[in-house]
């Protein structure tokens, strides 16, 4: 191992010199159960990787910090590895900041934790100036979970403590949909939309995305029973500032 970030600073296909790297490294370490390894070779002698250790059932959270604090270190010597831990169903990137680390950790025990969670992923995922910006996706139970988990993030809920700065969430359940909005903030209008909706309607599915000109969009579909005019009506009432961004349909296809 001595040896190594020489070889890999000096590999033509640098990104297969660091994946292999990764999987000698971390070869062996106890509870992990397998590696899994992406190179991206960009030009001769530059490149990146991403490494994730899949952990066994059970692993205990004290185990995953442990191995969360030795992948930090890692890291922090291979500026240019993404190192990743699957556990109990939630995949993380472990950064070289020690104090984002601890953040993501919490979030990992309180979402596996959760039992409206199925599983989820918390990953790195900068854009333009946002270099600290992090996208969280999570998959629940039900339509109803989702939407309790998405506001316990965002919307001050003690449930969940979102992490600082500039933060993506990304929540999905059977029947529904929702994200943070173009600025990734809380998407107030639309989920007031389709809460509106629900309140007196049965809800076949519904989707409230990101959108470009209106911050957010909405979308419901309501059953066939269901009176789809008066259900658009409280959709339009709850969100007048998203104007075209809001569309209910019927299941019955009008």
């Amino acid at each position: 191992m001595v040896g190594l970030p020489l070889s890999t600073g000096c590999a033509i296909d640098k990104g297969t010199a660091l994946a292999a790297g990764f999987e000698e490294h971390w070869a062996g370490t106890p509870d992990v159960t397998k590696i899994h390894t992406t190179k991206n070779n960009t030009l001769p002698f530059a490149g990146t990787s991403t490494g994730t250790l899949i952990l066994k059932d059970g692993t205990s959270a004290d185990r995953v910090t442990e191995l969360a604090g030795e992948m930090r270190e890692y890291v922090a010597r291979h500026d240019k590895v993404t190192g990743r831990i699957t556990a109990d169903g939630i995949t993380i990137t472990v950064a070289a900041d020690e104090g984002r680390t601890g953040e993501v950790l919490a979030l990992w025990r309180s979402l596996t934790a959760d039992d409206r969670v199925v599983h989820g992923d918390i990953h790195h995922a900068p854009w333009k100036k946002a270099t600290d910006r992090w996208r969280i996706e999570v998959a629940s139970v039900d339509a109803t979970g989702a939407l309790a988990v998405f506001k316990d993030m965002l919307a001050g809920g003690d449930r969940h403590r979102p992490l600082s700065g500039v933060m993506v969430l990304k929540v999905r359940g059977p029947g529904l949909f929702v994200e943070t909005d173009f600025n990734d903030s809380f998407p107030a209008e639309a989920i007031a939309a389709y809460e509106a909706v629900l309140a007196q309607y049965p809800v076949v599915g519904a989707g409230v995305r990101r959108d470009a000109v209106s911050g957010s969009a909405v979308s419901v579909v309501v059953a066939k029973s269901a009176d789809r005019d008066h259900a658009d009506e409280l959709a339009r009432r709850a969100a007048p500032n998203l104007g075209a961004a809001v569309k209910v349909t019927s299941d019955s296809g009008d």
